[in-house]
Parts: structure tokens; sequence; C-alpha cells
């Protein structure tokens, strides 16, 4: 066989799934259909420090363009949610790179310009099936995104609610000092129903603006359009420069469903696992359950399930609590939603801490102190639409 593992798509996920399963023994080749690393690049560039330590990594200066102190949470209003919290706007190519960097190093064979078309199963061994030829392997793990096939042709239905993927497009701007603020912005409302638009300073005169809806079709554009002429009145722009154009999705609500099989393991995007230090920690559970199981010589559903309860012992809390918060941001009313805000106004929030659960909880317990007239907005989640 070529590898005791392979693994398509050198995403995130898939990088740490391959270093953690090459440090701990196993023979990792890993294929990646673009010919350069991280590019074209995907749209999120920037995260908070909290998100990287959840896989225990460190960020490091040489991909951060531009570092933050947070971000403001905007209603329709105006109104104004600070939360406090070290950030970092990066170049992605880089990040990527730099992983890929660190991957190669603890010995993965990592090839690009590599695309693959099917995954065959004869025996105890996989055939997988690329632009490169035939390669063989006793394990296989997907990592190549939300736009992934390969899992559907396996069988496997990775995400509970994938209408409800998130499409977004984010462009590179230039106008005077227009980087230098060191607060990112998220803005929510029905104006990008679902989600949110965001401005992410980038140090200097470069910044970065987006727009990020759900159940309104693949075309964000429209709602690109609508908040680059908002977002000029906001900022007093009469123009600004148009470096780049960035399209990409997010998993952000679909739950992971069907992530696992005989010998098939899927991580990150294609798995519906959202977030880049939530994926790539999937993927270092992933990496070290596909590793050990490549040792004993059993890599059935049944032992590759560790992956799947890890993965939950860590994330599945969280992630349906998102699911909960972003479908009842969707159903709100602007009005309703400038309420909600307004009861974080101008609060010092720094108690919040902890895991997603008790994060919630403490949420929960400030705001019933604060307004508990507030927590009705919730019934929203309730509405049919």
């Amino acid at each position: 066989m070529d590898a005791d593992i392979i693994i398509i798509g050198a995403s995130p996920a898939g990088l740490m799934a391959a270093r953690n399963a090459s440090e701990k023994g196993a023979d990792v080749l890993l294929l990646e259909k673009k010919t350069g690393i991280g590019h074209p690049p995907h749209p999120a560039n920037s995260f908070f420090k909290g998100m990287l330590d959840r896989c225990g990594e460190t960020v490091d200066p040489s991909y951060v363009v531009h570092y933050l102190k947070g971000m403001k949470i905007i209603s329709p209003s105006g109104r104004e949610v600070v939360v406090e919290t070290p950030g970092y706007s990066i170049d992605k190519t880089k990040f990527d790179r730099f992983y890929a960097a660190k991957t190669e190093k603890a010995g993965v064979d990592l090839r690009t310009g590599i695309e693959v078309y099917n995954i065959l199963k004869a025996g105890g061994e996989f055939s997988v099936s690329s632009s490169e030829g035939t390669f063989s392997s006793k394990l296989v793990i997907i990592s190549d995104g939300i736009n992934s096939k390969l899992a559907g042709l396996l069988g496997l239905k990775t995400m509970k609610y994938p209408q409800d993927l998130a499409w977004g497009i984010e462009m590179d701007i230039r106008a005077k000092d227009l980087g230098k603020p060191e607060m990112f912005e998220y803005y929510v409302g029905n104006h990008a129903p679902g989600w949110k638009t965001t401005y992410a300073p980038r140090g200097g005169d470069s910044a970065a603006i987006g727009a990020y809806v759900r159940r309104c079709g693949k075309d964000a554009n429209p709602y690109l359009d609508a908040w680059v002429e908002r977002f000029k009145k906001l900022k007093g722009l009469e123009e600004i420069e148009v470096v780049t154009k960035r399209y990409g999705g997010d998993p952000i609500v679909t739950i992971p469903n069907e992530f696992i099989s005989d010998g098939v393991m899927v991580v990150g995007g294609a798995a519906g696992q959202s977030g880049l230090g939530y994926a790539m920690r999937a993927g270092q559970i992933c990496g070290d359950v596909a590793a050990g199981a490549v040792k004993t010589g059993d890599v059935s559903k049944a032992a590759l399930s560790e992956y799947r309860k890890n993965w939950e012992k860590e994330y599945r809390t969280e992630h349906y609590l998102g699911r909960i918060a972003l479908e009842t941001l969707r159903k709100m009313t602007d009005r309703e939603i400038d309420e909600m805000v307004r009861v974080f106004e101008k609060e010092d929030l720094s108690f919040i801490h902890g895991s997603a659960f008790e994060q919630a909880m403490q949420v929960f317990m400030f705001m019933l102190k604060k307004k508990p007239s507030a927590l009705l907005k919730y019934r929203a989640f309730l509405r049919n639409r």
C-alpha cells in the first residue's frame, strides 16, 4: 500500500489530522487539489485567541497582519456590545502554509495539485482514484471542505441541517487609515439574514468587509453590495478601493451527523465542524484515533467511533448552543435584536468564561438578573420561519 492513511484535503483540519497521525507513528499521505497550499484562500481571515487555545496552538507572528483588542457586536440601530479579547487579522495563505510546513516536518508525505475523484473499497483496502493515478491505504480521512462530494459517494450524510450552510463573500479593501482600529466589528440584523456582516481592520489602510447569510441561496452578492454602501456611510467614506474578493461557506449551524464509517473518517468543514480552532482540534482528535486504529489493525466503524465520542464530549454542546443562538437570531425582528443587545450594552462581560455550557448559563443568569423580560425574545427560536 502507498500509506497507512490517506488524507484528502489540506484544510486546517486535514493538516492537523495528518500531523497528529504521523507523530503517533502512522505512515500518512496527504493529497491536496490546489497546486499551492492556501491559494486561493478561504474568506475567514480573522480569529480570536480563545479559538486557537482550544487546539493548544500558539499564535505565530509570521502570519499575523494586525493585532486586535477585541470585538464589537452591533445591533441594527447601532447599539454596541464590546467584548475585550485578544484577536488577530491574519494572512490566511501564510497561516495554511505555516501549518503545512509543520505537517511535513512531522513526516507527512504532502502532495499538491492532485484531485481525488473517487474512493473504492476492496476487501480491507481502499483505492483512491485521482488525477495522478490510484493510491491505496488502510484508512481514508476526508477533509476537503464543505463542497466535498466524496463523503456522499460513500453514503455518508455528514450534516444534519445542510440547508443551513452559511454562504459569504469577503472583500479586501483600502481607504486612508481604515485598517488602524483595534476592534473587529460584527453587525447583526435582517440586513444579513441568519448571520452577519463584518468589518475587520488589517493595519494601515487595509481592511476586510464581508457579508454572510443563511437560507438565501449561495449568492451573497446582493447583501454585500448593500453592506458596502451602508459601510461607507457609517465610516464617512466616499469611495473605497476593492483589492480582492473571496467566496466561501461555513457549516456554522449545520451540526455534524455521520462522519465515520468502516475505514473512513470525515473532519472539518466536510463533517459540518465549524470554526477554525474547533476544526483544527477535531483534526487532532481524528488523527490520534486514526493512528491508534491503524496500529491495532482495526479500522472498523466501531473502532473509529472513539473519534465521534471524543469530539462529542468536547463540542456537541457548543455546536447545539450555537445553533439555537443563530436560529433565534435569524427569526428575530430587528427591534427584538436591538432590545436584546441593549441588555449587554456598556456592561463588563469579563465574567463570562469556561466551557460553552458554562458561558451560556452565565449569560442566562446575567439576563435574568438584569432584565428578565429579555429572555422572552428566545421564544423566537420556536417560530416557524
